[in-house]
């Protein structure tokens, strides 16, 4: 499992943000919030950008699952615990990359990855809660948040096993984690919505 999860972590740590970015001439980290995630691509390189690296950061979480997902498909038991304990490794190595000294990205799009393969039903349900709430109130994080706190609930609902629900805390207190300028900023009122306005 320790493999599993440095095998993970290190996968993870692809940073596509940074590399797209970079291919365009530009550090992304110095540029707009200075997060290297989908939405601060799509402010700084445009629309089809952001589409492109939360593409990319949502095969990061969904492809090496469903490929671990595919080869314990005989043993659901090992298949879980196996792939609760790389998809942490995956989200880690997202939100504190060995390649950026130990800064990446808030891990949302690699969580729905990676949980689309583990839990598609409770996923949806999250990923409807991220889309009212971000329409309402055109803030990304504020949505993110309230997609990553549903997830233990959801999993309970659909009646998951122990290990997927315990890697939804996980993963719930990573984002919560990487998201903490935001949630001061939220309080505060300065946050910036989508469409750049407070």
């Amino acid at each position: 499992m320790f493999l599993v999860g440095l095998v993970g972590y290190i996968v993870g740590s692809i940073p596509f943000a940074v590399l797209i970015a970079k291919a365009k001439g530009i550090d992304i980290l110095r540029e707009g919030s200075g997060n290297p995630g989908a939405t601060n691509i799509e402010r700084v390189l445009g629309k089809k950008y952001g589409v492109l690296v939360f593409f990319l950061d949502f095969l990061k979480g969904s492809l090496p699952v469903l490929i671990t997902k595919i080869h314990f498909q005989l043993h659901p038991n090992l298949a879980n615990s196996t792939c609760a304990t790389l998809l942490a490794g995956l989200i880690l190595g997202h939100s504190f990359s060995l390649f950026l000294k130990f800064c990446g990205g808030k891990g949302v799009a690699t969580t729905i990855g990676g949980l689309t393969v583990l839990m598609p039903g409770a996923t949806l349900l999250g990923v409807i809660l991220w889309y009212s709430v971000f329409t309402i109130t055109r803030f990304v994080s504020l949505a993110s948040l309230c997609f990553v706190l549903s997830l233990p609930l959801n999993a309970y609902l659909f009646a998951y096993p122990g290990e997927i629900i315990e890697l939804t805390f996980f993963l719930m207190i990573i984002v919560f984690l990487r998201h903490i300028p935001n949630i001061r900023r939220l309080w505060n009122g300065t946050e910036n919505r989508f469409d750049g306005k407070k």
